[in-house]
């Protein structure tokens, strides 16, 4: 451990990568770097499933001075935890998407099992001056099991996607005791303030709290901070990938694949928060309103598989496939295909490359908690030939990337202007966009989050921010 640091123990459903050689997302890069630099614990599941499940037995590597502990999970669990409450009640639930969430009392049981349980492996591995960091919604409950079990030190909690309003918030059944358990929590971080206003909104509207100064929320004798950090990138690594030979390679590949033609890019997981239906709507409208686009555009949405044993995501890649033989059935020509979809993933260094051949990137997610990828794209850019960011209002980035072209995704008249503006953007205003946002994607690195979040942490607890963790109003799970 660095000297004259206490030790981070961070928690994730998901353990690594520690490097930021292949496709690891926001949360892998700026903790991998946070634990390199300090030292320390990374815990989370295997990934694989035993009929031991969570009791299974811990399986550590060590890595330099940070320890990769994992434990399974069985069959069950991982139907009612991950598959079931998580990504069909929360998930959908968070990106105010109520008309898909989809609530059972048993995969809740199953949920705060698992949290109870993952809380029991780790507390033997803490000590007591840890500063253990938790992340997303897979754990809600698990700072209130660590406190069941024993611990008294500093718990952070962060999320990476949305906190929707009360309003919608209330419709889980467990909602009251979710939010209450989150007051196990010293620190609670959100990607953007509105996430932040609506946790606070929901801690007084519904539990009788009352908003603090210094972003900080009260509910009977507990006082939390519920603050603001923006994830960022490693901005000056991701530019160096956007010039490594494997970029070189897929930047070649692209422009040669496009030719004279403009280059559209859209990166996300095949995923219904990310807007991909309404976006290609918008390329539609495009080719209809602006007819000069025909022959001259193509759009390359590269879409990973998530999560796809779901029907919701089955059902929305048929539709996507479905609709992007439509575009292409009404404006293809013999040596022109307007719309591909790809739905293979790439490394983090072939896509810098692909980003920095495409004049315009379009990240119109429906809702989201930050979306990283405007950031990388970013970073990619030739200087000398930027491209343009065409970003949705509700993504989480844009009040950091105030020089985009910000559209409603929900609006395809609004997509295609946005998209007219951008390939016919000249070159001094593409300029002077970049340059802004670049400082911005520089400013907010992922480091700029890690160790933001972990010096809050390190402060709380002090006289002003109330009593001791101890007395923190309980939600033990029955």
């Amino acid at each position: 451990m660095a000297e004259g640091h206490r030790r981070l123990v961070a928690v994730s459903n998901r353990v690594g990568p520690l490097n930021d050689e292949g496709k690891a997302g926001g949360l892998a890069v700026g903790l991998s770097d946070a634990l390199r630099r300090r030292g320390g614990l990374w815990f989370g599941w295997s990934g694989n499933t035993s009929p031991e499940g969570t009791f299974s037995e811990v399986v550590t590597e060590v890595e330099g001075a940070v320890a990769l502990t994992t434990i399974d999970m069985n069959d069950e669990e991982l139907e009612g935890f991950y598959y079931g409450y998580a990504n069909r009640s929360l998930w959908p639930l968070l990106h105010y998407r109520l008309d898909l969430a989809e609530f059972d009392r048993q995969s809740d049981r199953v949920y705060r099992s698992v949290n109870q349980r993952f809380a029991a492996r780790l507390a033997p591995m803490l000590e007591e001056d840890d500063l253990v960091w938790i992340h997303d919604y897979h754990f809600f409950y698990m700072g209130s099991e660590l406190r069941q079990c024993g611990f008294k030190g500093k718990i952070g909690f962060f999320l990476h996607i949305p906190f929707c309003p009360p309003e919608i918030f209330t419709a889980l059944p467990s909602s009251h005791d979710i939010v209450r358990a989150m007051l196990a929590y010293d620190v609670i971080g959100f990607q953007t303030d509105t996430d932040r206003r609506n946790f606070a909104n929901f801690c007084v509207r519904e539990l009788g709290g009352e908003k603090l100064p210094g972003h900080r929320v009260q509910v009977g004798d507990r006082i939390v901070v519920a603050d603001t950090f923006p994830i960022g990138i490693d901005a000056p690594g991701y530019a160096r990938f956007a010039v490594s030979p494997e970029a070189g390679e897929h930047e070649e590949m692209v422009r040669e694949i496009a030719g004279d033609r403009l280059q559209i890019i859209g990166v996300d997981r095949m995923d219904y928060s990310k807007g991909l239906v309404e976006r290609f709507r918008g390329f539609e409208r495009l080719l209809e309103e602006y007819p000069e686009n025909r022959g001259t555009v193509q759009f390359l949405q590269v879409a990973p598989l998530s999560r796809s044993e779901l029907d919701a995501y089955v059902e929305l890649r048929r539709e996507l496939e479905e609709l992007a033989g439509h575009v292409n059935g009404r404006f293809a020509t013999l040596d022109w295909t307007p719309l591909q979809i790809m739905t293979r993933g790439f490394t983090r260094r072939a896509l810098a490359g692909i980003y920095r051949a495409a004049r315009v990137c379009l990240v119109t997610p429906l809702r989201d908690g930050m979306n990283l990828v405007a950031k990388e794209y970013v970073a990619a850019q030739d200087p000398d030939d930027p491209g343009v960011l065409v970003l949705s209002r509700f993504a989480g980035a844009r009040s950091e990337l105030k020089d985009a072209l910000v559209v409603n995704p929900y609006s395809t008249d609004d997509m295609a202007r946005a998209l007219q503006r951008a390939l016919t953007m000249p070159l001094d205003e593409r300029r002077q966009r970049w340059e802004k946002m670049r400082e911005s994607v520089f400013r907010g690195t992922s480091a700029h989050w890690c160790d933001g979040f972990i010096d809050r942490l390190e402060k709380a607890g002090g006289d002003d921010d109330g009593p001791a963790a101890e007395a923190m109003v309980e939600a033990h799970p029955s």
